[in-house]
């Protein structure tokens, strides 16, 4: 009998969000509410419709393994030269990449948790360890939420190899700030990659909360993380990079890349996205003043929900976690729990955000008596 690895045969499978329109099927009404997948509310960018239109007659040829337009374009936007760049089929498989270049087995992944879901299984396809380290709280008596800098800097040793930083962090929005993150940069041995992960940073308004392209110079050990998938609105078409400091991490991630992996239309999509930064700024700036009402109409219901720097908020629920995304989804909204923990909604429009709050409201309201509602 075939059989895969152990690691790989044990490994959890991926939770993508629920379709909404099977959800609606399922359970009998016209519509369900999405606000599981950290998806922008907005339709595609006029920019990125035209260029998916222009390029969808050259799909019959391969597209540009080095995605060279695109590159140029990031290097162009971030002022670093086209060797510092690697684009990848989106963020999460960049991180693969990182994992297969820099780790094997014996070595380690460090990085906080609870944080990004696919830290711990890409570290398992490596072969690799992993030294995940406990969130603190943000607020005094609050639940844990924040990266506690400094265990994590201890749970370095000399068989890390690299390590996750992410910022804001996915799921619970919270961010590091300035002092915090150079301090902890500046500890790590020059011998590991720190990577920060700013998969949100286009909806960071907290000015002390840095941008890691910055911190990044002169740290050679340093790369950042990106994606368009976020605020740009390219879910659907997977394009994510890298940026580096030393231009060896981002050939060493190239390396990886299965060949062809970012298609023709991804590519022009993202050009064409990087050419409407204003949009995507002013589309940001509409998330962040949602995530403020949905946060204030939370904690107006008693919810301690702490300040998101992302495009999602944090209920941290606890042991009523499952049951009130069940509850939930049995109203016709999807979100996303972390059993035990807490559950993570996206932001949506202010239609799909207060169909939310309703059925929240009938999921707390509707507990037995005696049982407090938070």
């Amino acid at each position: 009998m075939v059989s895969a690895r152990p690691a790989v045969a044990a490994m959890p499978a991926y939770r993508p969000g629920r379709n909404p329109a099977d959800l609606a099927r399922e359970i009998g009404v016209d519509r369900a509410v999405k606000l599981a997948s950290n998806e922008v509310a907005f339709p595609p960018l006029p920019a990125v419709l035209q260029a998916v239109a222009t390029t969808a007659g050259e799909t019959n040829r391969y597209p540009d393994n080095g995605a060279t337009v695109l590159t140029a374009a990031l290097a162009e936007r971030y002022r670093v030269a086209p060797e510092q760049v690697a684009v990848g089929c989106g963020a999460v498989t960049v991180c693969q990449q990182l994992a297969q270049a820099y780790t094997e087995p014996g070595s380690s992944i460090a990085f906080a948790w609870r944080s990004f879901e696919m830290y711990p299984l890409l570290a398992q396809v490596a072969g690799a360890g992993t030294r995940p380290v406990p969130l603190v709280p943000g607020a005094d008596g609050g639940s844990p939420d924040t990266h506690d800098l400094t265990a994590l800097a201890a749970a370095v040793d000399e068989d890390t190899r690299l390590v996750f930083v992410c910022n804001p962090n996915n799921p619970t929005g919270t961010a590091v700030r300035r002092a915090g993150l150079e301090r902890f940069l500046d500890s790590v041995p020059d011998t590991v990659l720190v990577v920060l992960d700013e998969a949100y940073r286009e909806f960071v308004t907290d000015p002390d909360v840095p941008d890691g392209v910055e911190l990044m110079r002169g740290r050679p050990n340093v790369a950042v993380l990106r994606t368009f998938s976020k605020a740009w609105g390219l879910a659907g078409l997977r394009v994510g990079y890298l940026l580096a400091e030393d231009p060896a991490v981002a050939d060493a991630v190239r390396r990886t890349q299965v060949p062809f992996s970012v298609s023709s239309l991804a590519q022009a999509a993202a050009v064409a996205a990087l050419a409407s930064e204003d949009e995507v700024r002013q589309r940001c700036a509409a998330v962040v003043a949602e995530r403020g009402r949905l946060t204030e109409e939370l904690r107006r219901r008693g919810l301690p929900v702490a300040d998101s720097q992302a495009n999602f908020v944090w209920l941290p629920l606890g042991e009523r976690t499952a049951e009130v995304a069940a509850a939930l989804e049995a109203r016709a909204v999807i979100t996303r729990p972390f059993a035990g923990e807490g559950l993570r909604v996206s932001i949506g429009t202010p239609e799909e955000d207060d169909v939310f709050l309703g059925a929240l409201d009938a999921v707390l309201t509707s507990e037995p008596a005696g049982r407090p509602s938070t």
